[in-house]
């Protein structure tokens, strides 16, 4: 039956972002805010309903009093697709640091690049960076915040490819404060996989930390900390209440 209702999940969400993008095209020929508005308050909603009516996948927020509509980047932990969705459903108008190549995908780039993500080429040393510090002004100036995945790429529940610096550049260099956000999303949305299991996908959004007076060791140490253990929390009470996930969990904790 999960491989039926995955088929199902899946065919109606990505049905829908693809025919998203494709309208996406006359929609930018309007100010930008349309595009925020179709995506967010439209085409986002109809999508993410088709995973929680065929898949049984809800989505929970946690630490809303956390959520902030300007001067502010989220820096996400990266488990699956899913929160490449579904940030906005809960932090509208939020846009994100992606690699240039993505912009480049016919209709698919091209919606995140009317939207206002902010692409960046990771092989362009300091120029790269000065041009992203660029970018991520323009975007929280105009209360737009910036979600960054801080690994770079996706990780397996319970696992870590390392938390990457431009974080804290960004943060020291524009006096932004930091809201980690926490998700056990990998245990549902497994990456390269098809199938989607029902249960409950939660952000958890954390208080924020500052770089003001942190070295970069000191900055990173903390919001890696903060996320991957809030993180496990939320591993471990998905296992408790879903078992049948718990094989995604890659790296048990031992408690």
């Amino acid at each position: 039956m999960i491989y039926i209702r995955s088929l199902l999940a899946n065919i109606f969400f990505f049905t829908t972002i693809i025919i998203g993008c494709i309208i996406q095209l006359p929609v930018a020929v309007f100010p930008q805010k349309v595009t925020i508005f179709y995506w967010d308050k439209l085409i986002m909603p109809i999508a993410l309903f088709w995973i929680r009516f065929f898949a049984g996948l809800k989505l929970e927020v946690r630490g809303t009093e956390n959520i902030k509509a300007h001067n502010v980047i989220y820096g996400c932990k990266h488990e699956s697709a899913l929160e490449t969705y579904a940030f906005t459903h809960f932090a509208p108008t939020t846009t994100y640091i992606l690699k240039k190549e993505l912009i480049f995908m016919p209709f698919f780039g091209w919606a995140q690049y009317f939207y206002g993500m902010i692409p960046v080429n990771r092989k362009g040393g300091a120029a790269a960076m000065k041009h992203m510090l660029s970018e991520v002004k323009k975007r929280t100036d105009t209360e737009r915040p910036v979600v960054i995945f801080p690994e770079g790429t996706r990780c397996a529940p319970g696992t870590t490819k390392g938390y990457k610096s431009g974080i804290f550049f960004l943060a020291e260099n524009l006096h932004l404060s930091v809201v980690p956000v926490a998700v056990n999303t990998g245990l549902f949305w497994a990456k390269n996989s098809f199938l989607r299991y029902p249960g409950t996908a939660v952000f958890e959004f954390l208080p924020p930390i500052s770089a003001e007076g942190k070295t970069k060791e000191e900055f990173m140490k903390e919001l890696q900390d903060v996320i991957e253990a809030k993180c496990a929390e939320l591993h471990r009470e998905a296992v408790d209440k879903y078992p049948y996930v718990k094989k995604h969990l890659i790296q048990t904790e031992k408690e």
